[in-house]
């Protein structure tokens, strides 16, 4: 019996060591974003596509070590759910507040959706680390509605933090408003001719047509003259 005792005891405490510490699990925020009523004038804008440098295309939280190289976070942090995804709503909801347009899409688009606008945006880096600032890395281009490059530029953008892995994910959260504020200033011009160009389509009131003017019977006056007796 008393081996028993001992052996079960055992087993309990060995069931104890193997519990586990949960994963902490990040999210970028969004932000506190204003969405803007639907208009009918509203630009078109079709945001992507997006895409994300290879390292990015994982689960884990990657971390910027001293000598450069990137690795795991020591308490195994990783992202919840798909960052692209994440990234993608980020994006697509800083733009419709500070262009204030509700006629926006994520690319392909879906049937009948006619841009005025395309962005298309490649993130080559987005990472920090305990010892390293918030980074991020990114191109765009800007396509109008036949296709041709309104313009382009790389963008190298670095944010401080207190060292934290959730202060980490505030940092990259904030360069990738900046660079929503940045995307926004580019397209704006082109919104602004745009939504100017559809509201000169609209043609005024025409006024009724004139009736044609009859001009005046005046008599027709001769030399002859009547007597009468």
């Amino acid at each position: 019996m008393q081996r028993f005792t001992t052996i079960l005891l055992f087993a309990c405490v060995s069931l104890a060591g193997c519990v586990t510490q949960p994963v902490p699990m990040y999210r970028l925020d969004n932000g506190n974003v204003e969405m803007p009523a639907q208009a009918a004038d509203g630009a078109a804008i079709l945001l992507g596509p997006i895409e994300l440098a290879d390292y990015l295309r994982q689960d884990a939280l990657l971390q910027r070590q001293p000598d450069g190289s990137l690795a795991a976070n020591g308490q195994q942090a990783r992202w919840a759910g798909d960052l692209q995804g994440d990234i993608n709503q980020l994006l697509l909801r800083q733009l419709a507040s500070r262009l204030k347009t509700q006629s926006l899409e994520l690319s392909p688009g879906s049937n009948g959706f006619s841009p005025d606008v395309q962005i298309e945006l490649e993130i080559t880096r987005l990472d920090s680390g305990p010892q390293h600032p918030a980074v991020l890395e990114a191109h765009w281009r800007l396509l109008d509605k036949q296709g041709k490059r309104q313009g382009s530029r790389l963008v190298r953008l670095q944010e401080d933090h207190r060292g934290s892995a959730t202060d980490q994910v505030r940092a990259q959260s904030v360069l990738l408003h900046r660079l929503s504020e940045m995307l926004a200033s580019a397209v704006e011009p082109i919104v602004v001719a745009k939504t100017q160009a559809k509201r000169n389509i609209v043609k005024a009131p025409s006024k009724p047509a004139s009736p044609p003017t009859i001009p005046a019977v005046e008599p027709i006056r001769t030399e002859m003259e009547v007597f009468r007796f």
